[in-house]
């Protein structure tokens, strides 16, 4: 099997690279690396520029240092998924391993600086493995305390940690010995059911945290609520739950099950965006509990698949755009909201721009949260389980088409052999597949794009010159059964190596495969794997490419993390299961660099100057998940 979580037809889109000029100074980024995105906003950009396409042939290998993992934790990594990005703090390199260690190196060497151990419990059974995508940076201003500059990290056992960012040891103002522990608000069915997988942020002097559930076990589950601090003493300021819990809450009517509600979730499990100038903390939002059947919860059930605009002050919501009605495909908002300038009719416009796991962008008004690319209800397959209440339409945008396909018809099966296509050809007919938004069934259900997306939680970079967002998706197919509750017990047994889930408290449970053939490859025809350009001025789709090389041949590999864009036109990724990190020209997404990595880089690079140099760090560790070749490296690269 070449890929177990939960293609373009045709494909190789060319298109002429947005080149309206905008003025130098409306670009105000930095030549380091400060915040998990590159900036609080999520850009994932630099104005470094020292290496060029002109210069790439002498792009190599740095330094690298490895964390100790492969050896000291082997017995764990099967699962743990190194997702980390490095920030740049001071004179320090700073980032975090899956199992919630924070390491701090030279940025020049690679040299170790100091080291904190969270010290989390490994034997804990990590609902989405063991992971730590990033930290956070936060100083006071005036008088120099103690822990004045210092890190914030969440983790896998739901706490959120402060760390001195001088010396790596605990801010013992901070909650109790450094550290707050968070409730869930419930009694856990299992250690590791509920996790911090995504770096906090931080506006002003408050520092806000999501959360990552486990999916599909019940439909009374932990609430997603996302939760804000006290940066100096760990108190906390706010809470606000994305399910209304009171008739008096403006969104409540899109909720008419039971009231309360008693699902959960609605978490945001993926990054958060910050825009400190309106105080504006933009959250990313997930389906409610259970993924797969919403009977319970008939309404659009608002603030789920939101980006949400909350008061960083307050946690009072500004505003909320939903990208899906009432999921019950879970098709959680995966990656963090960027919060881009566009340059259009001779100014810039403040936008938000979110990637799906639909294979949709969508690009909002920030002050508003109103389309500012046009967005429209579109009618979808209106037959659903028995008790399911469905949405009769939902959204889509109108000026850009998804970046992956959203149909799969028997025609499109794809094989290595004959065998190996029939099979596909029989799954795919004897499965429910009406395109995008088909509801889960008891005969069998296509998710195309699957679970998975689309895009995930790598996001996208935004080249500010070009108005072009950057982005990578995948192109796989997920299988979806639903399973009556009384026979989900047997349904276990009959299926010990797959995905099985009870959904308690819902009529039925389901089951949950990547569509593949006998050989373990994709019945959807590759690309598998694409990385594409959207100019977010009109919305066309620039152009568009596989990602990733199979035995030698550009099929498009299935991918996890991001890319990065530096101000010289490249854009740098690794994210693929073959190992190397690439670079492209931003304009055209033709391939000019590759370098092998000791093992899969599924991890956002970053970039930065130092002392006079500018180096590519990318986190090389794979992801059990995707069954890429796991390791603990971070290696940096400069021109020699």
């Amino acid at each position: 099997m070449i890929w177990a979580l939960g293609g373009v037809h045709g494909l190789d889109i060319h298109g002429t690279a947005a080149t309206t000029a905008r003025p130098d100074d409306t670009v105000d980024f930095g030549d380091g690396w400060e915040h998990y995105g590159g900036s609080p906003g999520g850009h994932r950009y630099s104005k470094a520029n020292q290496i060029t396409a002109d210069n790439l042939d002498r792009l190599a290998p740095a330094w690298e240092y490895r964390t100790g993992d492969m050896t000291a934790r082997a017995d764990h990594m099967e699962r743990a998924a190194t997702e980390g990005t490095p920030i740049l703090v001071g004179d320090s390199l700073v980032f975090c391993t899956p199992f919630n260690e924070v390491i701090a190196l030279d940025p020049g060497t690679g040299s170790e600086r100091w080291r904190f151990d969270a010290e989390i419990d490994l034997g804990q059974d990590p609902a989405n493995q063991f992971v730590c995508r990033g930290v956070a940076h936060w100083k006071t201003e005036g008088s120099s305390p103690a822990c004045a500059s210092r890190i914030f990290m969440g983790t896998n056992d739901g706490r959120l940690i402060a760390i001195d960012a001088t010396h790596g040891g605990r801010c013992p103002g901070f909650g109790v010995d450094g550290e707050v522990r968070i409730d869930p608000g419930m009694a856990l069915i299992w250690p590791g059911e509920f996790q911090i997988t995504s770096p906090p942020v931080t506006v002003g002097d408050t520092v806000v945290v999501g959360s990552a559930i486990g999916d599909n076990a019940r439909v009374a589950a932990p609430a997603g609520s996302v939760r804000a601090f006290d940066a100096r003493n760990g108190s906390l300021r706010w809470e606000w739950d994305p399910i209304p819990r009171t008739t008096r809450d403006p969104a409540s009517p899109s909720w008419r099950g039971s009231q309360p509600p008693q699902e959960g979730h609605a978490n945001a499990w993926a990054p958060l965006a910050v825009d400190e100038g309106r105080d504006l903390v933009f959250v990313p939002t997930t389906s409610p509990s259970p993924d797969f059947f919403g009977g319970l919860r008939p309404g659009d059930n608002r603030h789920a698949n939101s980006v949400v605009a909350l008061e960083g002050a307050t946690g009072k919501v500004r505003w909320s755009f939903q990208t899906v009605h009432h999921d019950i495909w879970d098709y959680d908002l995966p990656a963090q909201p960027g919060l881009f300038s566009v340059w259009r009719d001779g100014r810039l416009h403040d936008v938000v721009a979110q990637v799906t796991k639909t294979g949709m962008v969508f690009v909002l008004d920030r002050d508003t949260g109103e389309p500012f690319l046009p967005v429209e209800e579109r009618s979808v397959s209106d037959v659903g389980a028995a008790g399911e209440w469905l949405s009769p339409t939902q959204p889509f945008p109108a000026a850009t088409p998804l970046i992956v396909p959203d149909r799969l018809s028997p025609d499109d099966a794809f094989g290595l052999t004959l065998f190996d296509r029939l099979h596909c050809r029989a799954r795919i007919e004897d499965s429910l597949a009406d395109g995008l938004f088909t509801p889960p069934s008891e005969q069998g259900t296509l998710v195309y794009p699957f679970t998975g997306g689309g895009a995930n939680w790598g996001g996208g970079a935004y080249d500010p010159a070009r108005n072009l967002l950057i982005v990578n998706m995948n192109s796989l197919a997920h299988h979806v059964q639903l399973i009556p509750a009384d026979r989900v017990a047997a349904a276990r047994k009959v299926f010990p190596d797959q995905e099985v889930s009870p959904q308690a408290g819902a009529p039925f449970g389901m089951k949950r495969e990547v569509l593949l053939s006998p050989l373990g490859v994709p019945c959807a025809p590759p690309p598998w794997g694409v990385l594409a350009a959207v100019d977010l001025a009109n919305g066309e789709l620039v152009w568009r490419k596989p990602l990733g090389d199979i035995a030698g041949v550009t099929l498009g590999f299935p991918n996890l993390g991001g890319p990065i864009v530096t101000a010289s036109g490249l854009v740098f990724i690794g994210a693929t299961l073959d190992d190397y990190l690439r670079a492209f020209d931003v304009g055209t997404g033709q391939e000019l660099w590759r370098w092998k990595l000791p093992a899969a880089g599924q991890a956002t690079p970053m970039t930065y100057i130092w002392e006079g140099r500018q180096y590519i760090v990318i986190y090389a560790g794979g992801n059990p998940n995707s069954r890429s070749n796991l390791g603990d490296a971070l290696m940096a690269f400069a021109l020699h």
